[in-house]
């Protein structure tokens, strides 16, 4: 076998999950400030099902092959050049970054040594690779949105990779949570420590009270979540609805400057210091990893097909080695 290639996950077209597949490319290597790691699992996560599938092409182009694979755990197997603070062999975890698009689907990943951090002893790496998108949900609540124990945070999709966090992270920091999710998911969501759990479509938005936070995951229906909001309150969104992305986004910016609540849209994009917030998190017990099915490599496009076809627990992982 060549040493200098690796399993990775592809696609030469537009599609549905069918037209992923598992070929060798080359191994990459570290450039100056960067790590190599030597991945162990991956989540897969919505964003990157929208790309596979032809939603943001306008953003992404036409040149093929494309990787999928935006978030990794795995273990340091070389240093770029000006590279301090890891060690070959740690245990480590990241996302990468706005600017690299995807890739983590693959035996070894090269990333900017600032986009990741190590992982809590004791946490096993296939379990830890749902964790690595809860930076945003914890960066959500605490930093953009500045939530505070006692106020109402409301959680849509409070079953999914970053809701279950927000729901968890919510209940840490003091706050009285109901979660919106699909009726099978109740349960697991009251068990994340929501006080209140509700199926998403048995109720309007109108119907369900006001609140000081609002952690969408959604993107969609924002002006009538948007309107649940107690003077003072805030809302969080980290998707847009990519049915009507210009007036999704329009809707969003107009908000900063009309009416009640502004919606602030995030993106995360971490560094190291979110890693070492979600490892502090992880090792005051006020997040565990909730994983829903772990997938083989192989088997990456049948984890793509079931997060299309919602009710998940969690996060869908894929084990590389």
């Amino acid at each position: 076998m060549n040493d200098h290639t690796m399993k990775a996950v592809l696609y030469d077209r537009y599609g549905g999950p069918e037209v992923l597949y598992v070929d060798r490319v080359p191994r990459p290597a570290p450039a100056r400030g960067e790590v190599l790691v030597r991945v162990h699992a991956f989540s897969v996560n919505g964003g990157e099902l929208s790309a596979r599938a032809g939603d943001l092409r306008l953003l992404f182009g036409q040149k093929f092959p494309k990787r999928v694979g935006l978030d990794f755990t795995g273990e340091v197997a070389a240093l770029g050049a000006g590279v301090t603070g890891f060690d070959a062999g740690e245990r480590v975890w990241g996302v990468l970054g706005r600017t690299s698009g995807f890739g983590s689907a693959a035996e070894y990943v090269a990333v900017p040594a600032e986009r990741i951090g190590r992982v809590p002893d004791g946490l096993d790496l296939v379990e830890a690779a749902a964790l690595p998108v809860a930076t945003t949900a914890v960066t959500a609540l605490r930093d953009k949105a500045g939530l505070r124990p006692g106020e109402r945070l409301l959680v849509r999709g409070a079953a999914g990779g970053v809701g279950n966090v927000g729901v968890q992270v919510g209940r840490a920091y003091g706050a009285e949570v109901t979660a919106l999710a699909r009726a099978a998911n109740l349960e697991f969501v009251r068990g994340l420590g929501a006080h209140e759990s509700i199926d998403h479509r048995s109720v309007v938005p109108a119907d369900l009270g006001r609140f000081d936070v609002i952690l969408d995951t959604a993107g969609t229906d924002l002006r009538s979540f948007r309107g649940l909001l107690n003077p003072g309150g805030r809302m969080v969104t980290i998707a847009f609805d990519l049915k009507q992305p210009a007036a999704s986004l329009g809707y969003i910016a107009a908000s900063a400057v009309h009416g009640r609540g502004r919606v602030r849209f995030f993106s995360g994009n971490p560094t190291r210091a979110a890693f070492d917030d979600l490892a502090r998190h992880v090792v005051e017990k006020q997040l565990s990893p909730a994983v829903d099915t772990v997938f083989p490599l192989d088997e990456t496009a049948a984890a793509h097909r079931a997060l299309e076809a919602g009710g998940v627990q969690g996060k869908y992982v894929v084990r590389v080695v």
